[in-house]
């Protein structure tokens, strides 16, 4: 998927990781939600290794090298749009976040991007690609 006016936006992923110190990630059907389904090559993402699978939260940012869309089944009235896409790992957190440090964040009005984060990961909390603002952008820049 492209974008046609250019320009990056930034992108969080909660997904199980194999390797987290992997230089390269593919990660392929990935539920979308809160705008994901528009992420496309040169966006910034975060990569939070998913709780639900043992992960610790926050490994990494990195840039998406190719993302794309999956074709929605037939005879399927609600689904989820899904993406398929590859990340270039720039960065290792060095700080921990993660469901514990996000879960005081819970006044879903108050505005912090602490609790964008966590209404977005973890007020449903599936795996998922969603897209982040650029207050939760510049907070999540702070641990790396």
């Amino acid at each position: 998927m492209r974008r046609p006016t250019g320009g990056s936006r930034s992108f969080v992923i909660k997904v199980e990781v194999d390797d987290p110190r992997a230089e390269t990630f593919a990660f392929s059907e990935q539920k979308t939600m809160y705008g994901g389904k528009r992420v496309a090559k040169d966006d910034a993402i975060f990569v939070f290794a998913s709780e639900n699978e043992g992960g610790p939260g926050l490994i990494a940012s990195g840039v998406v090298t190719s993302a794309r869309a999956i074709a929605r089944k037939r005879g399927i009235a609600r689904q989820t749009p899904r993406v398929s896409i590859t990340i270039r790992r720039t960065r290792l957190a060095t700080r921990p976040l993660g469901r514990s440090e996000l879960k005081l964040f819970s006044d879903w009005n108050d505005g912090r991007p602490e609790t964008e984060l966590n209404f977005k990961f973890y007020r449903q909390a599936t795996n998922k690609i969603a897209a982040i603002s650029d207050a939760a952008a510049a907070f999540l820049r702070g641990f790396f």
